[in-house]
């Protein structure tokens, strides 16, 4: 990497307390070079990234069990288990963004790198400026996604865009809900298989639209039941329990 001087102290730099709530993303870097991690730990602090280091796959471990981190820079070569081995291992138990790191210029490694999961790939030696940038970027990425997935939820042939509040059929015909009835739907979504009381979905879908006279929880399932052509007398998607309230048994949500 090139010789980037290490920041001076000064009164702006961050504290390297990383519960501080000046801190807005936490990143691993796994690199068994102690200056680097060093340099790379004291320059990301100047864009509000707390970053902790490590030198190898059992660090990373260790770390990643007792703390959370948004993003790990997983340097290639390692001692023991390299880069790819540990892309391959985090990849298969989290989400969590991976940004690789080597000193090769092997473009295999790349392309065996993206392919076990890392979101981006860069090679030593590097501005640290531009290591922030590909931070960014790739949590930026990941944060639309996850935000798309979540505004676009499907479920048993159906799609409810969390953001417009609309309920789509599959054949894409929009099927209107009213303020209640999209927030019932949303209860029944967030919590699908589980046997929920009236009281508990009245409280989730009242809200302050509702007026005094329409607490009828069963009118409201009654009315959603409707508008998903779920037959009251069999009812697939908004079953009810006898005694206790109502279950949502969409099999298909994501």
């Amino acid at each position: 990497m090139h010789n980037t001087p290490a920041p001076q102290n000064d009164e702006s730099k961050a504290p390297v307390n990383g519960d501080d709530k000046r801190w807005n993303t936490r990143a691993l870097i796994v690199d068994d070079d102690a200056p680097i991690r060093e340099l790379l730990i004291d320059y990301l602090a100047r864009f509000n990234i707390h970053a902790s280091g490590v030198a190898d796959g059992a660090g990373m471990r260790q770390a990643l069990h007792a703390e959370h981190f948004d993003v790990v820079v997983l340097d290639l070569m390692l001692p023991g288990e390299d880069g790819l081995a540990l892309c391959r291992w985090l990849r298969s138990e989290s989400d969590i963004p991976i940004l690789m790191l080597t000193a090769r210029c092997e473009p295999t490694d790349r392309i065996i790198g993206l392919e076990l999961g890392a979101d981006d790939y860069m090679a030593k030696p590097f501005e640290p400026r531009e290591l922030v940038a590909r931070i960014q970027t790739i949590l930026r990425r990941v944060r639309d996604d996850r935000s798309e997935q979540r505004a676009n939820i499907r479920f048993d042939g159906w799609r409810l865009n969390s953001v417009l509040r609309q309920l789509i059929c599959a054949d894409g015909l929009v099927v209107p809900l009213s303020n209640a009835e999209f927030r019932l739907l949303w209860v029944f979504i967030e919590r699908p298989r589980r046997v929920l009381s009236r009281e508990q979905l009245l409280d989730a879908a009242r809200g302050r639209s509702i007026e005094a006279f329409d607490r009828s929880i069963d009118l409201l399932v009654s009315r959603l039941r409707q508008k998903l052509g779920d037959d009251p007398k069999s009812p697939q998607l908004i079953k009810t329990v006898r005694g206790e309230g109502y279950l949502f048994d969409a099999r298909d949500i994501g």
